[in-house]
C-alpha cells in the first residue's frame, strides 16, 4: 500500500491471476527499496586485459588472450557506406562480396578455404555503415598463416573481371531478395537511416543501388581503396592469442607491404559529420504473390519510429543500450528460459494489451558521431494510426526524459 501511495494506484496494475502486482514505474525513476549496488573491483593484475600497440606505419594491433585452442583474428578498416560521398553508392557492398577471392598468393577462394581447412579455420567479411571487417577463426598454432592470409586478402586482391561479374550477379540477386523477402527489417533499417540522415554519411545506402551495379569496376575500386585502406585506418585485432605473437606476425606481414593499388592517399578521406535531418519515408508494396507456402503472408503495415541518440563514444551510450534491452530489443527475446522477454516494456504495454499488434521490437544503432533508437511495429493496415499512437505514447513515457531531438516514422504497406 505504501508503494501505491507514492506512485498512484495505476502503478500497481494486476498482471497475474494469483493477485501479484507488477509496478509500472517509469524507466527514469529509481525502483524503491533497491539497495545501492556494489561493483566488483580488479586488483590491477587482470590476466586477460586488452593490449594495444601502434606500429611504425600507424597500424594498431589489439589483442586479448583467452584460454583455448582456437583464436579469432581480424582486420577492421574504418571504411563503410558512409564514406561513399564522392563515389557511387555500393562500393562497400561490392568489397564485402569480393572478400577472400583470388589474391597474389591464392589463385581462388577455394585455395584460401583449403589453406584454412588445415587449421580448422573459417573466414568471413562483413561491412556496416562505418566499418569493414575481415575475420578468420582457426587454431592458435596457425596464427602466422591466418595473419598472412588476412594481409593478402585486404591488401593484395586481384579483382579479376570474372570475379567482378560474379559479384554483380550476387548483388542483383540480393537486391531482388531484399525487396521480396517477408521479413521487412533490413529494408526498414535502410529506410529509417535514409530518413534520419537524408543524403549524408550513415544515411547513404548500405546496399548497392541498382543503378550503381554496372558503374563499379576495378579502377573505381582501386581509387576507393587507395583513399581508405591505409594502415592509419586499420586495426589488427585478435582474441585468444598472445600479444607478442600477434605483434610479430603483424610486423612480418603488414608493416612494409605495398598494396596492389599503390601508395595510399589518406588526404582524400571524407570526414563529414553525421547531420541528423529527420523526415518521413514511405513505401507501398504488393506482396500478394509472395508466400513461403500455401498460406499467404498476412497483410500488414510495418512502422518504424526513431529518435536520435548518442554516439558510442559518449557516456550515455551504455544507458541507451540498457534502455534498448528493457524496451524489448537486442537479445531480450532470445533463448534463455520460459518467459524471457515477457517483462519488457513493449511486451507489457503494447503486445500484451492490444491483440491486433503482430510485433513490437526495439533497435539501437550507434556510430562514432550519432545514433538511433528505433521501434519497429507490425499491425493490420486498419490499425496503423492507433498503432503509431501506442508506440509514441510508450516512447514518451520511457525515453523522452532522456536526451533526444526529433522523431520520425516510416511505413511499409504490404498490400
Amino acid at each position: 500500500m505504501r508503494f501505491c501511495c507514492r506512485f498512484g494506484i495505476a502503478a500497481c496494475r494486476q498482471y497475474s491471476s494469483s493477485g501479484g502486482g507488477y509496478p509500472n514505474v517509469s524507466l527514469s525513476t529509481a525502483l524503491p527499496g533497491i539497495p545501492k549496488p556494489i561493483f566488483a573491483s580488479v586488483d590491477g593484475h587482470e590476466k586477460y586485459e586488452t593490449k594495444i600497440t601502434t606500429l611504425e606505419n600507424g597500424l594498431r594491433v589489439a589483442s586479448q588472450n583467452k584460454f583455448g585452442q582456437f583464436c579469432t583474428v581480424g582486420i577492421l578498416v574504418n571504411s563503410g557506406s558512409r564514406h561513399e560521398t564522392k563515389y557511387p553508392s555500393g562500393i562497400a557492398h561490392f568489397l564485402e562480396k569480393l572478400a577472400f577471392s583470388s589474391t597474389s598468393q591464392y589463385g581462388s577462394k577455394d585455395e584460401i578455404l583449403l589453406s584454412l581447412e588445415k587449421h580448422g579455420g573459417i573466414c568471413d567479411c562483413q561491412t556496416s555503415r562505418d566499418t569493414t571487417m575481415y575475420a578468420v577463426s582457426a587454431e592458435v598454432k596457425g596464427l602466422d598463416t591466418v595473419v598472412s592470409l588476412l594481409a593478402d586478402a585486404v591488401l593484395q586482391p586481384r579483382l579479376l573481371d570474372e570475379e567482378l561479374e560474379m559479384t554483380r550477379m550476387t548483388v542483383r540477386f540480393e537486391l531482388e531478395d531484399l525487396n521480396m523477402r517477408p521479413d521487412p527489417e533490413p529494408l526498414l533499417t535502410e529506410m529509417i537511416h535514409a530518413a534520419a540522415y537524408w543524403g549524408n554519411t550513415v544515411g547513404l545506402p548500405r546496399f548497392c543501388p541498382v543503378e550503381s551495379v554496372e558503374k563499379i569496376d576495378r579502377k573505381l575500386l582501386h581509387s576507393y581503396l587507395r583513399s581508405y585502406y591505409c594502415p592509419e585506418r586499420m586495426v589488427l585485432a585478435g582474441v585468444g592469442v598472445e600479444h607478442e605473437r600477434l605483434l610479430e606476425c603483424a610486423r612480418k606481414h603488414l608493416l612494409n607491404v605495398k598494396p596492389v593499388w599503390g601508395m595510399s592517399t589518406p588526404g582524400q578521406v571524407d570526414c563529414s559529420m553525421a547531420q541528423y535531418t529527420g523526415g518521413i519515408v514511405k513505401m507501398e508494396k504488393d506482396m500478394s504473390d509472395v508466400s513461403l507456402g500455401p498460406t499467404p503472408i498476412p497483410e500488414l503495415t510495418h512502422i518504424m519510429i526513431g529518435l536520435e541518440t548518442c554516439s558510442f563514444l559518449e557516456d550515455d551510450f551504455i544507458p541507451f543500450a540498457v534502455l534498448n534491452m528493457m524496451m524489448g530489443g537486442g537479445g531480450s527475446f532470445s533463448a534463455g528460459g520460459p518467459g524471457k522477454g515477457m517483462f519488457t516494456r513493449l511486451y507489457l504495454n503494447v503486445l500484451n494489451r492490444h491483440h491486433w499488434m503482430y510485433n513490437a521490437t526495439s533497435y539501437h544503432h550507434s556510430y562514432e558521431d550519432s545514433g538511433l533508437l528505433c521501434i519497429h511495429a507490425s499491425a493490420d493496415p486498419r490499425q496503423v494510426h492507433s498503432d503509431r499512437r501506442k508506440l509514441i505514447s510508450q516512447v514518451q513515457k520511457d525515453t523522452f526524459r532522456k536526451r533526444f531531438f526529433v522523431f520520425f516514422f516510416l511505413a511499409l504497406s504490404l498490400r
